[in-house]
């Protein structure tokens, strides 16, 4: 089976990573003392795993890329263990849809005025298609300011080609809900449709018009779209990162009704490396071994950094 590579971009940095195609599914290889095979973009991609996973076990294994694990997840709702392999519970973001008004009523008073006071201020929202005018207007927003919840925000300074390449991602299944005031676009969020769920694969707003609540106004457009089409889930990453339990991420995601679901994500060792590295748990992720205050501890310490090294720039803006 011929091998190629594959383009990914952790935070700043992009890197090529050696992958293989099985059937409709892509298989990337990543890491370098406990190699892991992965699905490509498993989060955006409609496949079922039911009938092909022992093909694709076998092609990993045949592969001269070789991998000492391979991981996948199993989505919802069907959140029932379906295989025999070793699982561990991952968790997602998520608002189980019914009705507009049934998810409006479950709010909290606080979130219902975050609302109200959108619309007070004239934040319209609707779906537009996707073209070079609506990239220049993300481009704005990603340029706004090089900091963005204590760290560097990775899409600062990208080019018109870049944004455009990243946000043409698939367009047969995608859709663009924008939020404006008096004719400016102040926010935006990128829905993926994949199955049953509409993924948000990206939420933006200006900062300088947070009065005005414009990312509120935009989840609740998303979920009367999502009740419209009879979608049964809006997601929204993960609920928690590891052990990152306190964030203000989290606490937005709660005031706007999201609830975490866990589902089972699979381990399969390949090699006797693996086997190890499963026992003793060496397959999770950093954030998931480093205890919780070291974690605060460390973003404390990156935020305090990075303020400084970009002080300048948020100065001249």
């Amino acid at each position: 089976m011929e091998s190629f590579f594959i383009e990914l971009r952790v935070g700043r940095k992009k890197k090529d990573v050696p992958a293989i195609k099985i059937g409709d599914i892509i298989v990337i290889f990543v890491g370098k003392i406990i190699k892991k095979a992965l699905i490509y973009d498993e989060d955006w991609n409609i496949f079922s795993l039911n009938e092909s996973i022992n093909l694709i076990i076998n092609e990993i294994k045949k592969s001269h890329l070789k991998a000492d694990i391979f991981t996948f997840a199993q989505k919802i709702p069907n959140v029932r263990p379906y295989f025999k392999y070793h699982n561990e519970w991952d968790n997602v973001a998520a608002i189980p849809i019914t009705s507009y008004q049934d998810w409006l009523s479950s709010l909290s008073s606080d979130a219902r005025k975050d609302l109200k006071r959108a619309e007070r201020m004239g934040v319209i929202t609707k779906t537009v298609d996707f073209s070079d005018e609506l990239v220049s207007e993300i481009i704005k927003i990603h340029n706004e300011s090089p900091i963005r919840q204590g760290r560097y925000f990775v899409h600062y300074g990208k080019d018109f080609d870049t944004v455009k390449k990243e946000y043409a991602t698939y367009p047969d299944r995608s859709e663009f809900i924008v939020a404006y005031h008096n004719n400016e676009l102040i926010g935006l969020i990128k829905i993926v449709y994949v199955g049953e769920l509409a993924c948000i694969m990206e939420i933006l707003s200006k900062i300088s018009h947070y009065d005005k609540r414009p990312t509120n106004a935009l989840i609740a457009k998303a979920v009367e779209i999502c009740s419209n089409k009879q979608i049964l889930y809006l997601t929204y990453g993960k609920y928690y990162y590891g052990n990152k339990k306190r964030d203000s991420v989290v606490d937005f995601k709660k005031r706007l009704g999201f609830i975490k679901i866990l589902y089972p994500r699979y381990y399969i060792p390949l090699t006797l490396k693996g086997r190890i590295a499963i026992f003793f748990g060496f397959h999770r992720d950093l954030l998931d071994l480093a205890p919780s205050f070291l974690i605060y501890l460390y973003r404390i310490l990156r935020s305090m950094i990075i303020k400084k090294k970009y002080s300048q720039i948020i100065k001249r803006k």
